[in-house]
């Protein structure tokens, strides 16, 4: 079954084809226009592919409570999509978008829907439940929902029968995920993708106090607000650049604070995870920093001898493994369509 995966994020449409046996025979990245994506780009991009796909298999940030697997994306499906767009207003439309603009130029070529979400749904009541009003939870689907968990799904199987499982997903935005015999248990990313750890443009987990006191207080409007948290805060607010690599070239204050801020929300989110597993007996990093950064691994690290990470007991394996949610997705579709027998280890 060759399987073309659709990966649609903010800037980019990533397309790549790969084989029955996950060998990658093609891969192409297309810029994203205002609102989508360009159907001539995708159609002449499209057209270079080497052989005809079997099946298109989608990358979709939000699921909802709704979606718990990936699915084949019929007109039913591509409705329930597009009204979850007001909880992921950056990115169901992107994913809703290179949907259309594949199935344009794929005509007949059957499509699922993969999300980001669905890991997750596994996550136990505790660690899904906010403590606020339980008509909230009702009425408007207020719970946990936990995100990149295509990524966080593949380095956990990466990392083999290791049991108990943190998955470090550090890029532009990151998430970690506690793994327990390749089910999640606890994320760090909430309702939506700005809980957790301090990111890139993203500020992470912020007092909700301190928000209501800038609306209230010092008449910040709920756009400015919203703006401010995902594209000015985390790391570019704390030391002028989003990029992790020119952070560690420097050695100015901003950027030791920085540093030392990210590392700090790093080191105690592991830890955290690490009490939802009772103990650790794996730490994965993965992602463009978790891969890219030997000194982020390192100062991470250097924190957690207590859970048996680093010397002198060095009791839990740390991984580094390679990104590869395209992978994730292909299995995805294939478990999905295989007939009944002749499915894969879901792990």
């Amino acid at each position: 079954m060759r399987v073309l995966v659709a990966n649609a994020g903010s800037s980019s449409l990533k397309l790549s084809l790969l084989d029955s046996d996950d060998s990658e025979l093609w891969r192409r990245e297309l810029p994203a226009e205002r609102g989508g994506f360009d159907d001539d780009a995708v159609r002449a991009g499209l057209d270079e592919l080497p052989q005809r796909p079997d099946v298109v298999g989608h990358r979709i940030v939000h699921g909802g409570e709704r979606f718990r697997d990936a699915v084949l994306l019929d007109a039913d499906v591509r409705a329930a999509v597009k009204e979850l767009t007001a909880l992921a207003p950056l990115h169901q439309p992107k994913s809703l978008a290179a949907i259309d603009a594949c199935d344009r130029a794929l005509r007949d070529v059957p499509a699922v829907g993969c999300f980001d979400t669905a890991f997750h749904a596994t996550l136990p009541q505790a660690a899904a439940a906010y403590a606020l009003r339980p008509d909230w939870g009702a009425a408007h689907g207020v719970r946990r929902y936990g995100f990149h968990g295509l990524s966080h799904a593949y380095a956990a199987r990466a990392a083999g029968d290791a049991g108990r499982v943190v998955t470090c997903h550090l890029g532009a935005g990151a998430s970690l995920c506690a793994v327990l015999d390749g089910s999640s248990v606890d994320t760090t990313m909430g309702f939506t993708p700005l809980e957790g750890l301090v990111m890139a443009t993203r500020s992470g987990s912020v007092d909700p106090g301190l928000l209501l006191w800038l609306q209230q207080q010092r008449g910040v409007s709920v756009d400015d607000l919203a703006h401010a948290l995902e594209y000015e805060s985390g790391l570019l607010a704390l030391a002028g650049t989003a990029d992790m690599r020119e952070l560690l070239a420097r050695d100015d204050e901003r950027a030791q604070l920085a540093r030392d801020v990210y590392v700090h929300r790093l080191r105690a989110g592991i830890a955290a995870m690490a009490a939802a597993l009772g103990g650790l007996d794996a730490l994965v990093f993965t992602g463009g920093v978790g891969e890219g950064s030997a000194r982020i691994r390192e100062l991470a690290c250097d924190g957690l001898g207590y859970l048996g990470v680093g010397p002198p007991e060095e009791r839990v394996r740390v991984l580094v493994v390679r990104a590869r949610e395209d992978l994730e997705i292909a299995r995805q579709v294939r478990e999905l369509l295989a007939p009944q027998g002749k499915r894969s280890d879901p792990r």
